[in-house]
């Protein structure tokens, strides 16, 4: 899965020269971030305008539609993780009232989708890691702060400075027993 500055989104296979699918054409807002979901059969893209666009994989036209597409945050969606069994996404981004990290239903109306946001990182959430063993969220900001959020309790349960600078990366060990973080320094 390919994403580009010009928005576009491409699938390719490893024996094959040519493209599978186009998800996405160029002339839309640069990709931010993609996955794939853990079963493979969905992907996601976030974009720079704050939008997530989640597609099924096993496409046949050569030019599908999104069957979920919302904007999650207002001014970018710089990260996300699926949940559980994909139903479940977190993101994060940058929005006007600070709502940097959500959670989202995706099996429910887009108005009604949020379940809930968390007021942090002033300037806005860089990266998303997801602990799937202990429920926990842990992003990173623009202002070098990590804070980890226990999704059952939906709250946040530590704020700190790891660094001076942007935090550009997060990594998870397989055991959840340790994080790492890297910077924009």
């Amino acid at each position: 899965l390919t994403g580009a500055q010009d928005g576009s989104v491409r699938m390719f296979e490893w024996t094959r020269p040519q493209q599978l699918v186009c998800f996405q054409q160029a002339g839309n807002a640069r990709v931010t971030r993609m996955y794939f979901n853990a079963q493979g059969n969905k992907c996601g893209v976030a974009d720079g305008e704050g939008f997530l666009s989640i597609w099924q994989v096993n496409q046949t036209t050569s030019n599908p539609k999104p069957y979920l597409s919302w904007q999650c945050h207002s001014k970018t969606t710089s990260d996300f993780a699926f949940i559980t069994s994909s139903s479940l996404v977190a993101t994060s981004g940058q929005s006007n009232d600070n709502r940097n990290v959500c959670l989202w239903d995706t099996l429910v109306s887009s108005s009604n989708s949020l379940i809930h946001a968390f007021t942090c990182h002033d300037h806005g959430a860089t990266v998303l890691q997801y602990a799937p063993k202990h429920q926990l969220l842990i992003s990173g900001g623009r202002k070098g702060y990590i804070c980890i959020f226990d999704i059952r309790q939906r709250q946040t349960l530590f704020t700190f400075q790891a660094h001076e600078s942007a935090v550009k990366a997060l990594a998870l060990d397989p055991s959840e027993d340790y994080f790492v973080t890297g910077s924009a320094e």
